[in-house]
């Protein structure tokens, strides 16, 4: 298994993975998955800045995740929102884990102060990865969606990366961070 950064060409794997996410679950908020383009869009769209990782298991992507912007005003430049999600047939083998980690190693390096993780309630096998990973509950968004016949909670997760320091370091582009 090598985990290394996503490209725009995984991004068929990556929405195919995401779609029964969509679908069938209450995982995710969207209602439509989005199709290759999309996926790419998404990918390409950390400009550098926020990672996208694949689990690739001889040539097959089997998992990945991902940070993006918290909120889109400049003062939450320094928080990363995560996420991780496995091909339904990887789940419970320890890949969310080694994915997860691979993605804050790399956002710590680049400075990133706060990672916040956003889990659909219930979801007791994500609770218990981000807590495993040294996240914290923070708080909870109770019945804001509406998704598979139900009103759905949001619970919010918060792991530190790094001291916040005055002033802070703007992060660092992942190319001068990552590391094989």
């Amino acid at each position: 298994m090598i985990v290394r950064l996503a490209t725009g060409a995984d991004a068929a794997a990556v929405a195919a993975i995401y779609a029964p996410y969509v679908t069938d679950s209450i995982v995710s908020f969207e209602e439509e998955p989005p199709d290759e383009a999309a996926m790419r869009g998404r990918i390409e769209s950390g400009g550098g800045l926020h990672p996208w990782l694949v689990a690739d298991e001889n040539g097959r992507v089997a998992g990945y995740a991902s940070a993006s912007p918290f909120r889109p005003r400049a003062a939450y430049r320094y928080a990363l929102e995560t996420s991780v999600y496995l091909g339904l047939d990887r789940c419970g083998r320890g890949l969310g884990r080694l994915l997860y980690s691979r993605l804050l190693a790399l956002v710590e390096r680049q400075g990133f102060v706060q990672a916040i993780g956003a889990i659909t309630l219930p979801n007791d096998a994500s609770v218990g990865l981000h807590r495993s990973l040294g996240f914290r509950e923070a708080g909870i968004y109770r019945d804001v969606g509406w998704k598979c016949g139900g009103w759905r909670s949001v619970g919010l997760w918060q792991r530190a990366l790094a001291p916040a320091s005055s002033p802070p370091v703007e992060p660092k582009p992942v190319a001068e961070v990552w590391e094989d």
